[in-house]
């Protein structure tokens, strides 16, 4: 019996941060229902190894290694050229990558690196790449998020990037929050065009290497949990769920975890600080500013 899923078949799903953890498993998990997947890697080498995988679960389905890290608006902007120059269309779009670092850095563009990787590429590709995305058809677009967004309070408006006082955790909290602000504010601005955004808490505590970065007693506490984690496999079965299912086809702003609809903080849903959220994310990335890169 054949584990595709009607419409699978000649559909083209980017996936970031695909050469390992929730992310590679997401892409396999993708290319073994028919889809041809496009993976995003940081590391050609790494990149190259997880496309072979994924071409050996599924010989007959298409895939393509594209190379960007995300918290470069640079090389964002570089990624959704090469997508665009591509043959056909762009039908689904998985922001997976994620980092948490134990310490304040800086980007080339001068940006805090988790504000940056977690929030500011993927809403800036997610944007690029709208208007190459299939309009007027079901086009869903994927957020990876988590419900340690429920930890945030309040919104640091005066200090988003922690030059104050940097901490990791609550830096990735407030990241993973944006990410849901951000997918909401998507669907409403799409509203009735085909294009779809969710997105999702893929579970908790998982074998990644998310937190590999991590210090102090954060870190200590980290590497305990995953004693007890379940595999990536089963922390990217809702977003599979979000990119393939039929049932999914047409819902939207909606937030999921295992599969199943679930209600985000009602920070999240504030629809005035996604707005303000959307125009801070549009300056800072160049949305609407000058040309990055």
């Amino acid at each position: 019996m054949s584990n595709r899923v009607p419409g699978m078949d000649g559909k083209t799903c980017l996936v970031t941060g695909a050469t390992s953890g929730i992310g590679k498993e997401t892409a396999l998990g993708l290319a073994r229902l028919g889809a041809t997947v496009l993976l995003v890697a940081r590391d050609r080498t790494r990149g190259k190894a997880a496309l072979a995988e994924v071409r050996r679960a599924s010989p007959i389905a298409a895939g393509d290694l594209l190379i960007c890290d995300l918290a470069s608006l640079g090389q964002v902007h570089r990624l959704a050229d090469a997508v665009r120059d591509r043959d056909g269309r762009l039908d689904v779009l998985v922001n997976n990558a994620g980092a948490s670092y134990g310490t304040r850095r800086l980007t080339e563009d001068g940006l805090e690196a988790t504000f940056a990787t977690n929030h500011l590429g993927p809403f800036l590709l997610t944007n690029l790449l709208i208007e190459r995305m299939a309009v007027g058809n079901t086009v869903r677009v994927v957020n990876v998020a988590s419900d340690t967004h429920r930890w945030v309070r309040r919104i640091p408006w005066e200090d988003l990037q922690f030059e104050r006082r940097y901490r990791a955790l609550a830096a990735y909290n407030l990241s993973k929050l944006f990410n849901v602000l951000v997918t909401y504010e998507l669907a409403r601005r799409h509203r009735g065009t085909g294009l779809t955004a969710n997105c999702l808490h893929p579970g908790w505590p998982l074998k990644t290497a998310l937190d590999r970065d991590a210090r102090g007693p954060f870190a200590h506490f980290a590497r305990a949990s995953k004693r007890f984690g379940a595999p990536a496999a089963v922390g990217a079965r809702t977003s599979i769920y979000l990119a393939s299912g039929p049932e999914v086809a047409g819902v939207s702003s909606q937030y999921f975890a295992a599969c199943k609809p679930a209600e985000s903080s009602a920070l999240s849903r504030d629809e005035a600080t996604a707005a303000r959220l959307w125009e801070v994310s549009e300056r800072l990335s160049g949305l609407r500013g000058a040309a990055v890169g």
